[in-house]
This record gives C-alpha cells, structure tokens and sequence, in this order.
C-alpha cells in the first residue's frame, strides 16, 4: 500500500515538473524574432561600414586588415542580409585574394570553400580556388576543379586552355587532345590550340600529319602553317608533296627566305638537284651577299658535275666571304672533284695541273683558317705522282716556257678558268 502510494506521489512531481519546463506557446519563435531584429538592426548599421572600410584597405593593399574586415562581414553573413549591398562573390573574391597576397593559401582555401557553400556555381571563385590549389602543390585537386569549371562554363577558352595545360604537365595527352579538339569546335582558328594539338598527338605516338594540313589547309596564306606542314611532310618521307607544299608558300610570299631553303632540301631528298640548285639561286638573288649560299649552290653544281657553274659560284663565294677561308676551300673542292672525275690512267698533263690548282686553293684556304673538306694532304703527300711540278715544267714546251702560263688543253677540262703559273722554284 506504502509502495503504490508513493507510486502516485511521484508520477505527479514528474508531470509537475514537464509541465513547468515546456515553455509557454509562441515563446521560442518571438525570442528568434526579436533576436533576428536585433541582429538585422546591427548588420544595417554595420555592414554599409564594414563593406566601404574592406575595399579602402584593399585599394590601399593592406591585406592584414582587408582580412579582418572580411572576416566580420561573413561572421555577420551580410551577404545573407543583403546581397546587392554585400555581394557574396565579391566578398570572398577579395577576402581569398587577401590571404593570396599573404601567401597564405590554405587560408584563402578555406575562404572559398566558404564561398562556394554559398554560390557553387560562381565561376570566378572556383577560378581562384583552383590557383590556391596550385599554389599548394595540390595537383589532383586543381585538376578536379578545372574539371568541374569546364563543365560550369564550356565555352570559356581560358579555362579550357589552362585544362589543357594541367593535362599536358601530367602526360595525359590523351585527355589534352580532347580539350583542345572542344577548344578548335569554338574557335577553329586557334592557333595556340592548333599547335598544342599537333604537338600533343605527336606525344601520344599518333600521327599529327592531318592536324598539320588541316592548320595549313583553313589558312593557306599562313606561311608559318605551310612551312610547318612543309616540314612535317619530309619527316614522313614525303618530300614530293613537301615541294608542292613549299612552292605554294613562295607564291604567297616571294621574299620568304626560309621557304627557299626548305625547297632546296625537299628538292635534293626527291633528286631533283636543277630545283634544288634553283632554290638556293632564288634565295642567293633576295641576299646576293650570302656568301654560304654560293657555296650551297656552287655544291649542287657539283653533284650535277656541271663544273663550270660550280667554279663560278666557288669563285662568287671567295668574292663575298672575307673573313675567311671558305670560298679558296669551296674552289679547292670543285677542282679535285672534277679532276677524280676525268682523272686518267696514267696521269695527263692537264690532270697534273688541275691537281695542282686543287692543291694550291686548298693551301691557301688552310692559310686563313679553313677547317672544311680538304684533300690537301693527300695531295701533298701524293705529289710526284699527282701533282703538275718541276719535272713536268722541265718537259714542257718551249713556248709553254716562254709564255710561263700552264692552261688545261682537253675537252674534259674545258671548264677551268685558272692558269697555273710556275713556282721559281722550277
């Protein structure tokens, strides 16, 4: 009886007490509403204040304050309070940049994460958020936030290139490819992109020929394109359509230096050594003080053991080029060919002397420096047997003797313009 008693007694303290703690209806929602006037009454006071005073410390680049300033203005949420007079993205924009200034990037990622709790979808702050990332060396995460900035905005080619970019430092060609090929569906003339595209094909292990062609193809008055494609078709032993390429160039631009010369290259690949030896002709009539060039030509000249010409541009070479031995090496070169050429067995005289003319040019280019093809210690060294000396002048003609002139007489050697005159020695 005792117990039930008490029973009863205590069930009624306990209804007591729920009831004297379950607070009035309607207390709670008017406590919040004059909490949320109070707090309203204090962000209109202080958020007009804290705003102007943030972009005043930030004009004046004071970046500790900028952020304490900023720091109040979102523990106030006065963007939630007013987001014309207080707006979000600028909020966080400059309170990130603040801390960026400081070097203090963590903290500036903070801030955006902060931000973009609030405005996911904002552009600029992901921006931001993926240079912090950078700035820290968080690679994969800069990455995914691209990522993401590519999917919000899918026309900005800004973004797009710097994806493109992040892809290429990680080796992930083919990714890269995929951004710039969107990049090229919005702007089909990116040149940038046209070349990172064939770059990047080219480091996959796939062929950038088409990229190259369709480049040169949309801007045939590009020359910098044709010479690109121009390049690309004789790496893939095309040289054929190398000097189609080429010859289209120059008629665009008839002074392009550069074009020559790569048509003088596609042209020897194909052997067709009277286009090669034109090119170089055309490219010594725009510089007709190149003196390399008339060496380069004076070469082609002799692969077509067309000597004579050879000797004339050997003899424009050492007319151009002072300062050096190259042109007297180049007319050396010319003469010993020509004599290995029509050399006969045994020795002629005119062999003898065209030996001998070989000789004497190789010797004086050697004399100012000349470090190129030389046969001049062959020669030396095979003299007696090879080159015109006293014995033969001993031998020669009375008239030969008189006149102290040694000129080539046979057909072969119609070409030699030089006379030897005797050393007096003899």
């Amino acid at each position: 009886m005792v117990f039930k008693y008490f029973q009863i007694y205590f069930v009624g303290i306990f209804t007591f007490m729920v009831f004297m703690c379950v607070p009035p209806k309607g207390d709670a929602s008017g406590d919040f509403a004059k909490e949320k006037a109070k707090l309203d009454s204090l962000r209109e006071i202080r958020c007009p204040r804290l705003m102007s005073s943030a972009a005043e410390y930030y004009r004046n680049r004071d970046w500790k304050q900028t952020i304490r300033i900023y720091s109040e203005i979102t523990r106030l949420d006065c963007d939630e309070w007013n987001a014309d007079d207080a707006p979000p993205e600028q909020i966080y924009q400059y309170y990130s940049i603040a801390y960026e200034q400081l070097g203090k990037f963590d903290s500036a990622e903070i801030v955006l994460l902060d931000g973009l709790q609030k405005i996911p979808q904002n552009i600029q702050l992901r921006k931001r958020l993926a240079y912090a990332y950078k700035r820290q060396g968080k690679i994969d995460k800069e990455t995914i936030e691209y990522e993401r900035l590519m999917d919000l905005a899918p026309e900005d080619v800004t973004v797009l290139n710097d994806l493109a970019k992040i892809y290429k430092d990680q080796g992930r060609f083919v990714d890269q490819i995929l951004v710039l090929e969107e990049i090229l569906n919005i702007d089909q003339n990116n040149e940038i992109a046209q070349s990172e595209l064939a770059m990047a094909f080219e480091s996959s292990g796939r062929d950038p020929l088409d990229i190259y062609q369709k480049r040169y193809d949309d801007n045939p008055d590009n020359i910098s394109y044709g010479l690109d494609y121009a390049d690309r078709l004789i790496n893939a032993d095309r040289s054929s359509d190398a000097v189609s390429v080429l010859n289209k160039v120059i008629s665009k631009d008839p002074s392009g230096k550069l074009a020559y010369r790569k048509l003088a290259e596609a042209s020897k690949l194909i052997d067709d050594l009277e286009n090669e030896a034109k090119a170089y002709e055309s490219l010594f009539k725009i510089d007709p003080r190149d003196g390399k060039v008339a060496i380069l030509i004076s070469d082609v000249y002799i692969d077509l053991q067309e000597f004579g010409k050879a000797l004339r541009w050997s003899d424009k070479a050492i007319s151009l080029i002072s300062n050096n031995g190259d042109g007297y090496g180049q007319k050396g070169k010319v003469y010993y060919i020509g004599w290995d050429s029509f050399r006969q067995n045994p020795f002629s005289t005119d062999d003898r002397i065209v030996a001998k003319l070989a000789y004497d040019y190789f010797l004086k280019a050697e004399e100012k420096g000349y470090r190129g093809y030389t046969k001049q210690n062959w020669l030396e060294k095979n003299a007696k047997d090879v080159l015109y000396g006293k014995a033969q002048w001993f031998m020669a003609d009375d008239n030969v003797k008189r006149s102290r002139t040694l000129r080539t007489s046979t057909a072969d050697y119609n070409w030699v313009t030089d006379i030897l005159k005797p050393e007096a020695s003899w």
